[in-house]
């Protein structure tokens, strides 16, 4: 229910905070007080379109907060959770209108967009007048409170679950023939690819070990090189151990005498044979740790080369090779089984279709059972409302070649306002006065059948007195043993029905400097006062309020 509304420099409004009851409660005054701004201003709160000129004359930003408390498991609380909102506690709306145009949107105190809070708004409070029925517009609507009437939830959810169900088999069939049909196109190529690859036989992580093996390898081609340079150094024609054995030997050979002046120099060129005999043994030692093969350089090459090549003309990495054999693989295994594939998941689709059929008739036969059963409630009521010769009809159209997540039913709610005259859509048929009766008339049938928890009437018993207005009291009076009502009326017959009652009334501030919109919780004896004025016009007379007294007090017996 709506607890609270404050309004802060709106129009006529600079400063005003109502509370309200569960239950029914109107609001009167005379025309020009402000009952239109007070709604714009909730409907302000509940999303609706700012507008400039909403904001007080000299103020910068006008505001507007409501307040509701919901059930934890209202629909309002789902979505904000869905939008990650807090809603631990009561939901709290709040609207600012900066005079340059600009809004700002609000729930809980988080910033969210005006779309957002009107899809809230939506699920909380409905405001409804002779040309402002927005229920009754879009005919998906309709449908929906017919199923609310007649409790078809489960099987409406029964269609929705095999409308998915035949949707999702549609797809695989749809997805297989496009497999199918790419196969068969790309056959040749496919079966190219195949054979390439499978010769080929690419492996993940296979171009990084041959790169890092090739470029072992050009290091070792590279060292022996070098390792053939020393060695032709060490051992080749110009090698220095033959020359240095030879001088040695003759240097031996020489008498007693110079082999005493050329003893150092022999033993120098004998430890200088020791060292290239060493470093000949260290040359051995690295040909053999190399165990160097040209010819597995120019293997791991070719090797290399091939798979870079091929994911060229892939348009891949090398590690994604084995992917595209699978994939083109995959492509010729589906047009050799796809045929048979297809034949499955198309029996399959024709099973999901013929389910959803089965649910969609049982719910199509459901609703017309229950069509039959709103019109008959509503037209209860419409005798009361001076509505005794029209006649309220659930038009319900049937295709039975329709697959929708609703079933077969196109529902719109008609009217036939008089006999003779030819039915048609409530909103092109019914005028003004009869449209917002027969809104109350079917309120009051689907009260407790998921409606929002605050209903909101604007004058629609504008044109009507006597026996229809208070009609009309005593439906938004039961209607409010369900929901919250709040009912904007020039009807005393209204006004007395109510549980509480606020006056609307403008006052002059600072001896006429401007003026404000004020409201006025009524108490029993003020209540009476205003009735008497709703009854008797300027004048209150003493038989005006001994009528309003007998009105109210016929009311509360």
């Amino acid at each position: 229910m709506l607890s609270t509304l404050s309004v802060r420099n709106i129009v006529l409004i600079d400063q005003l905070d109502l509370s309200f009851e569960q239950g029914m409660t109107v609001l009167t005054g005379e025309t020009g007080a402000g009952k239109s701004i007070l709604l714009d201003a909730l409907t302000l709160a509940l999303g609706g379109r700012g507008d400039a000129a909403l904001v007080r004359e000299g103020a910068d930003s006008g505001q507007v907060v409501a307040v509701l408390a919901l059930d934890h498991d209202h629909p309002a609380r789902v979505l904000l959770r869905e939008n990650e909102i807090a809603d631990d506690a009561d939901i709290i709306l709040r609207r600012v209108q900066h005079a340059d145009g600009r809004t700002r949107a609000f729930v809980n105190d988080q910033p969210v967009s005006a779309g957002l809070l009107r899809s809230v708004g939506a699920l909380l409070v409905e405001v409804h007048g002779q040309h402002d029925d927005r229920a009754l517009v879009d005919a998906a609507t309709h449908r929906a409170l017919l199923d609310a009437f007649g409790g078809l939830g489960k099987e409406r959810e029964a269609v929705r679950a095999a409308h998915g169900a035949f949707v999702e088999a549609q797809r695989a069939v749809d997805a297989q023939r496009a497999r199918v049909a790419k196969a068969a196109q790309e056959e040749d190529y496919a079966r190219h690819v195949v054979e390439e690859l499978s010769a080929l036989k690419p492996e993940p992580g296979e171009e990084e070990t041959l790169s890092e093996r090739r470029g072992w390898l050009m290091g070792l081609e590279k060292a022996a090189g070098e390792v053939n340079d020393a060695d032709e150094i060490l051992n080749g024609a110009n090698a220095p151990g033959p020359a240095l054995a030879m001088l040695l030997r003759r240097l031996t050979r020489k008498g007693e005498a110079e082999a005493k002046l050329f003893e150092p120099m022999a033993e120098a060129l004998d430890a200088a044979l020791v060292a290239l005999d060493g470093a000949n043994e260290a040359l051995d030692e690295i040909r053999r740790e190399m165990a160097f093969d040209p010819r597995e350089l120019e293997q791991v090459e070719e090797r290399l080369f091939a798979l870079r090549a091929a994911a060229r003309k892939h348009q891949v990495e090398c590690d994604a090779l084995p992917d595209i054999l699978a994939q083109f693989e995959a492509d010729l295994a589906a047009l050799e089984s796809g045929e048979e594939t297809l034949a499955a998941l198309e029996a399959e689709m024709k099973a999901a279709e013929g389910a959803y059929h089965e649910a969609a008739a049982v719910l199509s036969r459901a609703r017309e059972k229950a069509a039959a059963a709103l019109s008959k409630a509503v037209g209860k009521e419409l005798p009361d409302l001076k509505l005794g010769a029209a006649t309220f009809i659930v038009d319900r159209q049937v295709d039975e070649t329709r697959i929708s997540g609703s079933g077969y039913d196109q529902i719109e709610f008609h009217v036939q306002t008089n006999p003779g005259t030819s039915p048609g859509p409530m909103m092109k048929v019914a005028s003004g006065g009869e449209l917002s009766r027969f809104l109350l008339a079917l309120k009051v049938v689907l009260a407790d059948k998921g409606s929002v928890p605050v209903l909101i009437f604007d004058e629609i018993d504008t044109g009507v007195g006597g026996a229809v207005a208070d009609a009309i009291g005593k439906r938004l009076a039961r209607l409010a043993e369900a929901v919250q009502v709040l009912s904007v009326t020039h009807a005393p017959q209204v006004a007395a029905r109510a549980k509480t009652h606020l006056l609307i009334e403008k006052q002059a501030i600072e001896e006429g400097a401007f003026m404000r919109t004020h409201v006025k919780p009524l108490d029993t004896d003020a209540r009476g006062e205003e009735v008497a004025r709703m009854l008797a016009g300027a004048t209150i007379t003493d038989e005006a309020r001994a009528a309003a007294k007998r009105l109210m007090s016929e009311v509360s017996a």
